[in-house]
């Protein structure tokens, strides 16, 4: 757990930023100079004494931050704002990891909780976007005067990991397209497979992209509730996932055509073979049925009668041709 104080005071010496013992949170409420962030990496019962004595949040937000929850979500309390939000995490074509940040925005505190998230999820990789956030104050590239602004960073930059997960999938898209231009039918097993992996990437991150939306949306309509200055940050945020959502949006439009010219390939490709098999069949059908009446052990012949044999050749090349013909007719070769 890292409790850091972030001094909006402009005329204060040293690091707008400060680190401090979790025991100090109370004291460090009293200030007037700033306000508290407490970035909780490990949900532990340390951390849930200072949710529940500390920040007194409801038992729906203690749960909330103790489990893997599966969807956004949005409470407002008196005292704060509880959201949970997700960014996506390719591990492999296909397998998309959910990482989880859950905010507590009060007037005084912002609180942000990581996971619990997936095995096999690098722990930097699940605290990029507050990172990120940390060294642009670290380095006095931003000044957050409230934890509001503080959380807008937070959800910007999940706002930008979803769009760079949309791009990942946009640069694979043209080489699969090229794949499937060049006409190449013999391994479509593999090619499909490849192509409704990254539509399932794109689903991913499109839907947490739309339920990221919903959930600032909700915000910005909770006038009297909120602050009109948190509303303000929560309507650019909805902009931002809306944008985000239509971008994805896009790129399946582009992936479902693409599909869908290979699979009307593959489809034709298989009538074509089919009507040939058809009309292989058409035509050995007469031979083969005059061959088995020849056959037949009731047919007994010492010697070969060459004007009959020569008779039932015609008889089969007859009909072979005039089915040949009728088929041509058809259209199926």
């Amino acid at each position: 757990m890292q409790v850091s104080y972030v001094t909006v005071a402009e005329d204060v010496d040293g690091s707008p930023i400060t680190d401090h013992d979790p025991a100090l949170v109370e004291t460090l409420l009293q200030r007037t100079d700033g306000f508290v962030w407490v970035d909780i990496e490990h949900w532990d019962e340390q951390a849930y004494r200072l949710l529940k004595e500390t920040f007194h949040c409801h038992s729906l937000v203690l749960d909330a931050c103790a489990r893997m929850n599966h969807v956004p979500t949005i409470h407002a309390y008196p005292a704060h704002v509880f959201v949970t939000l997700f960014v996506p995490l390719t591990i492999e074509s296909g397998r998309v990891h959910r990482i989880e940040l859950d905010q507590i925005i009060g007037e005084r505190y912002l609180v942000t909780v990581h996971g619990p998230y997936d095995g096999g999820v690098n722990e930097d990789e699940a605290t990029r976007e507050v990172d990120a956030v940390r060294y642009r104050i670290v380095s006095g590239r931003f000044h957050p005067t409230r934890p509001s602004q503080l959380s807008y960073a937070v959800g910007s930059a999940m706002a930008r990991r979803q769009q760079e997960a949309v791009g990942q999938v946009a640069q694979r898209l043209p080489a699969l397209e090229a794949e499937v231009m060049s006409g190449d039918l013999s391994q479509p097993e593999k090619l499909l497979e490849r192509l409704f992996l990254l539509r399932h990437e794109l689903l991913v991150v499109r839907t947490m992209a739309a339920q990221s939306y919903d959930m600032y949306a909700r915000i910005e309509s909770l006038k009297g509730r909120v602050s009109d200055a948190h509303r303000g940050y929560a309507k650019d945020l909805a902009k931002q996932f809306e944008r985000v959502k239509s971008v994805a949006d896009g790129e399946l439009d582009f992936l479902f055509g693409i599909i869908d010219l290979y699979q009307t390939r593959v489809t034709t490709k298989m009538t074509i073979a089919m009507e040939r098999l058809a009309v292989i069949a058409a035509i050995t059908l007469p031979v083969t049925a005059l061959a088995s009446v020849y056959g037949m052990n009731v047919i007994v012949n010492q010697t070969t009668h060459v004007g009959q044999l020569v008779g039932v050749l015609a008889v089969m090349l007859a009909i072979s041709g005039v089915l040949l013909r009728w088929t041509k007719r058809q259209g199926w070769w």
